[in-house]
């Protein structure tokens, strides 16, 4: 399979495309649509975080579970939708810490995240895909050890990045990452289960901004704007 994704990318992961693993992966997908069901995001969105955001452009990292499973709302950024889709209720939570931390108020109705990606906000989910209508359905298909990889060669190959850890399962990614050479801020995740068990006040934006200055790096405009 000739993986779409962009040439920095492809280099830096060209040995995970030739494992067996991710022979598995395309083989697993083929599969589910040859039968009928419907995987999300398109096809051509799979690869979108690292084509919206190369590898030598990443700042910051912003670790997601899988896709949305619902139509029409995953575009292969992890909590982001598409323009004119209504914010899920974590994204909603995200919005409300980020204008409690910087006074930005996100415009009602929109949450693309593009121009955070396009900033260096690298917005990974574990799992690339989901089979419509059901959470977590490929989440061990073998997408794990794809992006635990991508986490590894960030932590190697960079330095002075921001990894946002929400929630548990984001944060067992904690090991992946080298805290001698990058910035780990962790925090509940943005769930309406979970956000008020310390993801609300975690003031992520402006501390990750903190970071990146210090390290002589321009800082993120967290303001949303269309694509």
């Amino acid at each position: 399979m000739d993986v779409q994704i962009d040439p920095e990318w492809k280099l830096v992961l060209r040995d995970e495309f030739r494992k067996a693993y991710f022979e598995q992966i395309v083989l697993f997908l083929k599969t589910e649509k040859s039968q009928g069901k419907t995987i999300y995001p398109p096809g051509t969105l799979i690869f979108n975080a690292f084509n919206t955001t190369p590898f030598s452009h990443v700042k910051v990292v912003i670790i997601g579970q899988d896709p949305y499973h619902g139509a029409g709302q995953a575009m292969g950024l992890s909590f982001s939708v598409p323009a004119g889709v209504n914010p899920p209720p974590s994204l909603q939570n995200i919005f409300k810490e980020l204008q409690a931390d910087l006074g930005i108020k996100v415009p009602p109705g929109f949450g693309d995240l593009s121009s955070w990606a396009r900033q260096g906000v690298l917005l990974l989910n574990a799992a690339l895909t989901v089979r419509a209508g059901e959470p977590f359905s490929h989440a061990n298909i073998g997408w794990a050890d794809f992006t635990n990889s991508v986490i590894s060669e960030l932590s190697d190959r960079k330095g002075n990045l921001v990894f946002l850890l929400w929630g548990k399962f984001a944060q067992e990614k904690q090991e992946l990452i080298d805290e001698t050479k990058h910035h780990v801020l962790k925090a509940a995740h943005p769930s309406p289960f979970s956000a008020d068990k310390g993801f609300f006040g975690c003031r992520h934006f402006s501390k990750t901004n903190a970071f990146l200055v210090a390290d002589g790096l321009d800082p993120i405009d967290w303001g949303l704007q269309a694509s």
